[in-house]
């Protein structure tokens, strides 16, 4: 997913674009790699290294949650989807806007914690912290060796059946 709005800022709350200003960095705006927040400039594209493959499914998101105003509920229900791993940033803001979207829409979810970075790092461990409340409320937080071990042993599996 990617969080950008369309060149005209059509799909820009009022609020969000208010609170963009107040930080100094209006979405919009031109910058060094184009405008700020805008579908199609060279800043909004995904580095080379998280580059989709082809095929693989790209959300653009108006908002912090990867749900809103997007098609994402439908990629993943074409596909048969009930789990997901979360990995990204920001964790306090858009990956906590996605994961709780997606549990309150009945997913089980795995955050990636060594996988996600918050826009302060203090933020960080509170924000992994919260999504194990409750006995895992939002889910649970793994490591990606964690991640990659039960996959592969779930790969495992599937070859042995």
């Amino acid at each position: 997913t990617r969080e950008g709005h369309l060149p005209d800022l059509s799909d820009c709350p009022p609020e969000k674009m208010r609170r963009s200003m107040r930080v100094g960095a209006p979405i919009g705006s031109a910058g060094p790699m184009g405008r700020l927040l805008v579908r199609g400039e060279y800043g909004h594209n995904f580095i080379d290294q998280l580059k989709p493959q082809a095929g693989e499914v790209v959300i653009d998101k108006p908002g912090y949650g990867a749900f809103h105003l997007t098609d994402l509920e439908g990629a993943l229900i074409r596909r048969s989807i009930r789990h997901l791993i979360l990995c990204g940033v920001t964790t306090e803001v858009c990956v906590h806007s996605s994961l709780r979207e997606a549990v309150d829409r009945g997913y089980r979810c795995i955050t990636v914690g060594d996988a996600t970075a918050a826009s302060d790092p203090a933020l960080q461990a509170p924000a992994l912290a919260m999504i194990g409340v409750e006995g895992g409320i939002f889910g649970q937080v793994a490591s990606t060796d964690q991640v990659l071990a039960a996959l592969q042993a779930t790969t495992a599996r599937k070859a042995i059946a």
